[in-house]
C-alpha cells in the first residue's frame, strides 16, 4: 500500500513523500527545500530513495543538489535544460517504478512548457485504492496554475487531460491555495450549493491546520470552475463568448490573475 504524506515548505508548498508501506525507502516529489526534507527523512529514520520533479521552478528543484549530495538516487524528471539534474528524463506515456509502485507520465504544458505530472491506478498497480496525481502546479484544489510559458490553449487542454481520470483520483497538488482559490470560485458561480459546502468543509480543515489537499476529480469537476468552462453556470459570466470553452478559459484565468 502506498503511504503519502506532505512536507510543509516555504509559505504554503507541499513537498510529497511517498513510500511502500513497510518499506524504509521513500521518494520525494518537488522538494524545493532539502532541509525539511532530510528532518523528515532522519526524524521517520527513512532513506531517499528516488527524486520526482514536476517541472523546472526554484520552489520544486531548490533542494535537489543538497539531497543528491547526501543520497545517489535517480532523479525523475521532464526534458529541459533548465533541470541539468534530471539523470531520468520522462516524455508523455513513459511510466517509472518506485516505492513499489508503477506510475504513468502525462505532459500537461502551460504553466511551464516542461511540465509533467505523475499518474498511478489499478491497472497496472496491486493495492491501490484510489489512483493518485501528483500534479505539481497545473491542476489545484478549487484552481489551476497561472500560465507563465504556455498558452490558454495549451492549460484548457492539458486541464481536460486531467479531468478524464478516473472520478477517484487523489490529486496531490503542490500548494495551499485551495481557500484562496474558492473564494474566486465563488465570485463566479455565487450560488452553488455543493461549492458553498465545500468552503465550509475547506475553512474548517484549515483553521485546525489540516491540509485541503488532496483533494479528488470529482470534486474538481463540481466545484472548480476552471474545470466547468462548459457549463452554462460559469460560462454565462462571459456571454459575448458562449460555446467556447478555451475563451471562456482564458477569460477566467486573467480574471483569477488579478482578482
Amino acid at each position: 500500500m502506498l503511504e503519502i504524506q506532505p512536507i510543509k515548505a516555504f509559505n504554503d508548498n507541499y513537498l510529497w513523500v511517498f513510500k511502500d508501506s513497510g518499506s524504509s525507502k521513500a521518494c520525494i516529489v518537488d522538494p524545493g527545500d532539502a532541509a525539511p526534507v532530510r528532518a523528515y527523512l532522519e526524524k521517520e529514520n527513512l532513506s531517499l530513495s528516488a527524486i520526482l520533479l514536476t517541472h523546472h521552478h526554484p520552489d520544486h528543484i531548490g533542494g535537489v543538489n543538497d539531497l543528491v549530495e547526501h543520497y545517489s538516487v535517480p532523479v525523475y524528471g521532464p526534458e529541459s535544460s533548465s533541470i541539468p539534474q534530471v539523470t531520468e528524463t520522462l516524455h508523455e506515456g513513459d511510466s517509472i517504478e518506485v516505492a513499489n509502485t508503477s506510475f504513468r507520465v502525462i505532459e500537461i504544458p502551460g504553466h511551464t512548457l516542461d511540465h509533467i505530472a505523475y499518474y498511478a491506478d489499478a491497472s497496472s498497480n496491486i493495492g491501490i485504492e484510489n489512483p493518485v496525481l501528483f500534479s505539481g502546479d497545473t491542476l489545484f484544489a478549487g484552481g489551476c496554475g497561472r500560465i507563465f510559458e504556455g498558452t490558454a490553449e495549451m492549460m484548457y487542454n492539458s486541464l481536460q487531460k486531467l479531468a478524464t481520470l478516473d472520478p477517484q483520483t487523489q490529486v496531490f497538488c503542490a500548494h495551499e491555495y485551495t481557500l484562496s482559490n474558492l473564494a474566486f470560485a465563488e465570485a463566479v458561480v455565487p450560488e452553488d450549493s455543493i461549492l458553498q459546502h465545500r468552503i465550509q468543509q475547506e475553512q474548517a480543515k484549515r483553521e485546525n491546520d489540516i491540509p485541503t489537499v488532496p483533494t479528488s476529480i470529482a470534486l474538481e469537476l463540481k466545484t472548480n470552475p476552471f474545470l466547468r468552462c462548459s457549463e452554462e453556470s460559469v460560462s454565462q459570466k462571459f456571454p459575448e463568448l458562449a460555446q467556447q470553452p478555451i475563451a471562456v478559459f482564458a477569460a477566467l484565468r486573467q480574471w483569477k490573475d488579478q482578482f
